[in-house]
C-alpha cells in the first residue's frame, strides 16, 4: 500500500500547472526529488531536482564504464599487449620528446 501512497503524492497534474501553480510543484519537487506530471491519465515526463537528476547520469555513466571494462576483460587477450617501448617506437616518439613531462599516476 505504501507504493500506491507514494504514487499519488509524486504524481501531478497538468492542469496543475496551467493553474499557475509550477513554482509550487517546483518546490514540492525540490524536497521530494521527484514528481509524475500526468496529462489525460498518461504519464507525461518526470520532474527532478537538478541535484537528482545529475546523481541519476553519474549512475548511468558509471554503469556505462562499468559493462565497458567488462567486455573488454571479456576479450582480454596478454598475448596481444604492446609495451610502452613498442608504442613509442611505432609512433616515432623518442625519450628526449618526453622530457619536461610530469608521470602519470593510474589508479
Amino acid at each position: 500500500m505504501a507504493s500506491v501512497m507514494s504514487a499519488i503524492q509524486d504524481t501531478v497534474s497538468i492542469s496543475v500547472f496551467n493553474r499557475g501553480l509550477a513554482g509550487k510543484i517546483f518546490d514540492e519537487v525540490k524536497r521530494s526529488g521527484a514528481k509524475v506530471v500526468m496529462k489525460n491519465n498518461t504519464a507525461e515526463c518526470v520532474l527532478l531536482a537538478p541535484n537528482e537528476y545529475v546523481r541519476l547520469m553519474d549512475e548511468v555513466n558509471d554503469v556505462k564504464l562499468l559493462v565497458t571494462a567488462i567486455n573488454r576483460m571479456a576479450h582480454y587477450d596478454p598475448a596481444t599487449l604492446i609495451d610502452n617501448e613498442e608504442v613509442n617506437r611505432e609512433l616515432g616518439i623518442t625519450d628526449a620528446d618526453l622530457e619536461g613531462f610530469n608521470e602519470v599516476e593510474f589508479e
